[in-house]
């Protein structure tokens, strides 16, 4: 699969909170997210903003600067305090140098003037989803419908509706193999993330340790490449 066709199947499954103001510009632009993503909330202010995430899995934030109660670089100013990670793309109608000044300093992933370009939020998109990818917040999906929540670190069995518990060393196991889920890593590497103290972390204890997040994302999910090291497959 193309790395554009990839991303194109990673956006249609993140949630995308848009705000905006102008009730008829995001009615419009809203209905050309929804080409790319299944799930978009759009809200005209920051209050309703801070609501659906603190209800919502938000993968993706495109704000307007100009908005009735704080300004969009405010809101993100504040945000980046708590997470300094999500893919976030500021719109403004005009292109201001304090503005843009201001915008560097808040690790947006792009800052786009209106009238938007669909040429220009797509790749404005796709390069949100190499942040997500970069930063491991993703939603990684097993072969026996097993899914793990990355940013949330939740693993749900959707056959039985239901969360399965992960250790802290299991965690740490699964989450260092999603981010660096493009290549084998080596044991040793392995040991060395998981184990602080290098006596405890042995070959027997990280062979259990593989073998109880195996039974629960699945024996396939991580495959072992005899004498070279371990790979995640998803």
């Amino acid at each position: 699969m193309s790395n554009i066709n990839n991303f194109n199947k990673i956006l249609k499954n993140l949630n995308i909170l848009y705000i905006e103001d102008e009730e008829n510009i995001r009615i419009n632009i809203k209905k050309t997210l929804e080409l790319f993503s299944e799930k978009v909330f759009d809200v005209e202010n920051i209050s309703k903003a801070k609501d659906i995430l603190s209800k919502n899995r938000i993968d993706i934030i495109i704000s307007d600067i100009n908005l009735p109660d704080t300004s969009g670089i405010e809101f993100i100013k504040e945000l980046r305090k708590t997470d300094k990670t999500i893919p976030v793309i500021l719109l403004s109608a005009y292109t201001d140098r304090e503005y843009l000044l201001e915008a560097t300093k808040l690790k947006l992933v792009d800052y786009l003037t209106k009238p938007i370009d669909f040429k220009n939020l797509n790749n404005a998109l796709q390069k949100c989803v190499e942040e997500i990818l970069d930063n491991s917040r993703y939603m990684i999906t097993f072969k026996n419908n097993i899914q793990y929540n990355v940013s949330h670190n939740c693993l749900i069995d959707n056959n039985k509706k239901e969360e399965i518990h992960l250790t802290n060393k299991e965690l740490d196991l699964l989450n260092f193999l999603i981010k660096n889920n493009n290549r084998i890593c080596s044991a040793d590497e392995l040991k060395s993330a998981i184990w602080d103290d290098y006596l405890e972390a042995t070959d027997s204890a990280l062979k259990n340790l593989l073998n109880k997040l195996r039974k629960k994302i699945g024996k396939e999910s991580i495959i072992n490449i005899s004498g070279v090291g371990y790979k995640l497959e998803n």
